[in-house]
């Protein structure tokens, strides 16, 4: 199970396909962020997975929020792989110690040594707002995520229970 809506996110400083530090802190006050834990690099449903935020990028990377993917795979996978699928987004290296972000987030499989597909919003106050998890071989549905994005918002109405970070019915559906 992940961390649950309503908790802290835990910081972590991972590096990205150039090899600069990301820090989760340096967003705090100023954006909100989409971490994309995704279990391994090269993969089909991680290729498309990345490829509808690339194609989308707009929805997931803009002055309101900053889209971050994570796996456990090395800076020097992350930068063949962003370079031959043109993501310009960071692809963060939770490398070593080997998946300790992933185990942080409660999203890392032990047994495989990756992690499974976990997703998290997180409110510029560092707050998670939004929490999945699936299997590594099971694609996510990424319009929740679009909904979570667009209900930090200001004028927008919140669907997202603060326990379960579930969509919630429409008022009067």
């Amino acid at each position: 199970m992940p961390l649950d809506v309503g908790a802290p996110a835990p910081d972590f400083a991972l590096k990205d396909q150039n090899n600069q530090l990301v820090r989760l802190r340096d967003f705090r006050d100023r954006k909100a962020v989409l971490l994309v834990f995704y279990p391994l690099t090269f993969t089909g449903t991680c290729r498309g997975e990345l490829t509808e935020i690339r194609d989308n990028i707009g929805l997931y990377a803009n002055e309101d929020v900053q889209v971050l993917a994570v796996s456990v795979d090395s800076v020097y996978a992350h930068k063949v792989w962003s370079l031959q699928e043109g993501y310009d987004f960071p692809l963060l290296a939770d490398f070593w110690p080997h998946g300790a972000v992933a185990q942080s987030y409660q999203v890392f499989n032990a047994e495989a040594g990756f992690a499974n597909r976990g997703t998290f919003v997180i409110d510029r106050t560092g707050v998670i707002r939004y929490a999945e998890e699936t299997g590594p071989g099971d694609s996510r549905d990424q319009h929740p995520w679009k909904e979570a994005l667009a209900a930090l918002r200001p004028g927008h109405p919140a669907r997202y229970d603060d326990h379960s970070g579930r969509p919630q019915a429409e008022p009067g559906a």
